[in-house]
């Protein structure tokens, strides 16, 4: 799963999973260990149980991951590549625009 979200967040592609029953669909940006040792997922949720926003979903949490088709040009506003709350980065998106 960490290898399909490292790619999805290289190639700036949506994915989709199952998270706390209800299926959500983000623009993952960050791939990392939070404090508590958990493997963290910081994305844009696109669509899911709440508005559209920054989310951290915990990896041990998700279930039914696909990645999508749909691409996306650039972080969203407010993305921090050196988020506080995921100290040990395992993959993030860069700030530079894709061409």
């Amino acid at each position: 799963m960490e290898e399909l979200i490292c790619k999805a967040i290289q190639r700036r592609t949506r994915i989709s999973f199952m998270y706390k029953g209800v299926r959500r669909e983000v623009e993952p940006h960050l791939l990392g260990y939070d404090f508590r040792g958990k493997l963290t997922l910081s994305a844009w949720q696109l669509q899911g149980n709440s508005e559209e926003g920054f989310r951290n979903f915990h990896i041990s949490e998700i279930a039914g991951i696909a990645r999508g088709l749909i691409g996306f040009p650039r972080p969203r506003p407010g993305y921090n590549p050196n988020d506080q709350t995921i100290p040990q980065v395992v993959c993030r998106l860069g700030l530079h625009q894709v061409t």
